[in-house]
């Protein structure tokens, strides 16, 4: 097996072992590995590298709770960390025809966040389903950054049932040339 071989077969499991985790155990997450999460974040690529983001990271109980409360759902009552990825509009890449791609560059981003969490042994989940403006107040967010996503961060509950990924058969997904 070859070493290209050999990282895709790495990368391609990390990929199969990430999951939408709903459980967490309440052990605390350490800054190091919130650290280091953000690290790859930080690194996600961006169109024309314009980085339109900004990251909260909340691990106190008392902040965890209230940004728990803009979604809504028990299942996020005990996650010890979150981060919300935000975006910054005005600093984003526009095309001609004035699409914003704020949102792609925090896609990319967050995904990158979640495969390091479940890399380091930590669930994670996201979140697009919140009450915008109740978030935004909550963590002070100035005019022009936007909440995108919350993605919680923890150490999942080995009790709980990991979800089977149900995916369409790739050969619905893909086409060779043109459509």
């Amino acid at each position: 097996m070859t070493q290209a071989t050999e990282t895709y077969t790495r990368f391609l499991q990390l990929v199969k072992d990430r999951y939408s985790c709903r459980k967490y155990l309440s052990t605390p997450v350490s800054r190091q590995l919130l650290g280091d999460i953000i690290e790859t974040a930080h690194l996600a690529p961006s169109a024309c590298n314009k980085q339109p983001w900004r990251y909260i990271i909340a691990d106190t109980p008392d902040l965890c709770r209230e940004i728990a409360a803009c979604y809504g759902r028990d299942w996020v009552d005990n996650v010890p960390a979150f981060i919300v990825a935000c975006g910054v509009h005005d600093e984003a890449w526009h095309r001609a025809d004035g699409k914003d791609h704020t949102d792609v560059d925090i896609s990319i981003a967050v995904e990158h966040i979640c495969l390091a969490a479940t890399s380091l042994g930590l669930g994670s989940c996201w979140i697009c389903n919140f009450d915008e403006p109740k978030l935004s107040a909550t963590l002070h967010l100035p005019e022009g950054i936007e909440p995108i996503a919350i993605i919680p961060i923890g150490y999942p509950d080995p009790e709980a049932a990991i979800p089977e990924k149900k995916r369409k058969p790739i050969e619905e997904i893909i086409q060779w040339g043109k459509f």
